[in-house]
């Protein structure tokens, strides 16, 4: 069967490309985090800021998203995103002192806010085939991305810690030019404007309160996973920004199999929440598993890499349950969602360091095994509102088919 995807119009692979590279910014900076706090004389915890500034920004602006491109539209939404990354992500390379950088990564999660928030909205309007077609897609860019960024700021930080910035620059703005001209601009996302209000009172559905509560305490142990580790090898001895971002590309590469292979097969045989529960308990186990190993930087790589296939599944099954939980318009609860999200992993970074600095160096990991087993728990406290939720949404055989199409994706 000739894929669907590979048939996918030049504006849904545009803006998937940019979506790589927006998935790419997160990852971006953790190989260069040791190099940064050494060049520009910062501690950990400020350097650790770069990621807190970026995702409290991405986190709230996300409340907010939806409300403006029901009134200007996707192509404009996405736009502005994408010129606000190229502009913020330029000014942190240019940056002399770690202060700028943290500010203008602010600015870099607002734009990232914008454009990721209405991507997956803009690319279903585009796709042909149906939507899961573009959902597989956009799952792989998001996958590709967070094993491209790590490696990309190992390889370019090895020159300079400002050259991964001015990549990135570079890149999005090419995606800025491919969606300003591919993408139509009569593709909008919603048919009515949504109210300032409405991601905020979709909290109070029991079921989107589930997720979004799920996901805030998710996220603080994803980005213990993803920003502590470079501290925690560069005390022993490992500070070369390139061998940092090959643990972290093993990382993203097992995120990205899991999230399109895996996890497809695991809930179309299973029930959501079952998947998800088994996932966080894996996560949990792989986080005190580095704690433990906190001497062994081997340890540690192999552990960090291990993680990923938890987070890859939890990723992807926890965006389908976001979607799934409640009758409310997708985009008021993708916005609801994904500011929650966000905001937990705001949060685990500076912490992390400085728990590491008051108490001792293993004690950041055991802080992300509690808060995924909080998450855990109000998955299982509240599992009664996630029945809708749990419900098939697809046959198996289309199931099948887009695990076969991904497939082809990431090829």
């Amino acid at each position: 069967m000739k894929s669907m995807v590979g048939r996918q119009p030049a504006a849904v692979w545009a803006v998937a490309f940019a979506c790589v590279v927006s998935f790419m910014g997160i990852g971006l900076v953790d190989p260069i985090l040791p190099s940064i706090a050494k060049q520009l004389h910062a501690s950990q915890t400020q350097s650790e800021l770069l990621f807190t500034t970026y995702l409290a920004l991405t986190g709230v602006a996300m409340f907010f998203s939806s409300w403006v491109s029901s009134r200007i539209g996707a192509k404009k939404t996405l736009l502005i995103g994408l010129v606000l990354v190229v502009l913020f992500a330029l000014s942190c390379g240019l940056a002399p002192q770690v202060a700028p950088i943290i500010g203008f990564r602010a600015g870099w999660g607002i734009g990232n806010a914008l454009f990721v928030s209405t991507a997956l909205a803009a690319m279903v309007t585009a796709a042909v085939g149906g939507s899961a077609h573009a959902i597989v897609l956009y799952e792989a860019a998001l996958g590709v991305g967070m094993a491209v960024g790590p490696l990309a700021g190992g390889l370019l930080g090895s020159l300079t810690w400002r050259a991964p910035f001015f990549g990135t620059a570079l890149l999005m703005a090419i995606g800025v030019v491919a969606v300003a001209i591919l993408l139509k601009s009569t593709a909008s996302v919603h048919t009515a404007p949504v109210r300032l209000s409405a991601p905020f009172k979709a909290l109070t559905d029991p079921g989107m309160g589930t997720m979004g509560l799920a996901a805030f305490f998710y996220n603080m142990a994803f980005f213990t996973t993803l920003a502590f580790p470079p501290f925690a090898l560069s005390r022993l001895g490992v500070e070369e920004p390139l061998t940092i971002g090959l643990v972290f590309f093993g990382w993203g590469a097992a995120l990205a199999v899991s999230a399109v292979f895996v996890a497809p097969r695991l809930t179309r045989r299973h029930r959501r929440t079952s998947v998800l529960i088994g996932a966080e308990a894996c996560l949990a186990v792989a986080l005190i598993a580095c704690a433990i190993l906190i001497n062994s930087a081997t340890g540690i790589m192999v552990c960090v890499i291990a993680a990923g296939i938890p987070l890859g599944l939890l990723n992807t099954v926890l965006t389908e349950c976001s979607m799934e939980a409640s009758d409310l318009p997708r985009p008021v609860a993708s916005s609801t969602y994904s500011g929650c999200r966000f905001l937990g992993g705001a949060i685990a970074p500076p912490l992390c360091t400085y728990l590491a600095s008051v108490t001792w160096t293993w004690m950041p990991f055991v802080y992300g095994a509690a808060m995924i087993l909080v998450s855990c728990a109000v998955l299982v406290l509240r599992r009664r509102h996630l029945v809708r939720a749990d419900r098939a949404t697809e046959s198996a055989q289309e199931m099948e088919e887009d695990i076969f199409e991904g497939a082809e994706v990431l090829a």
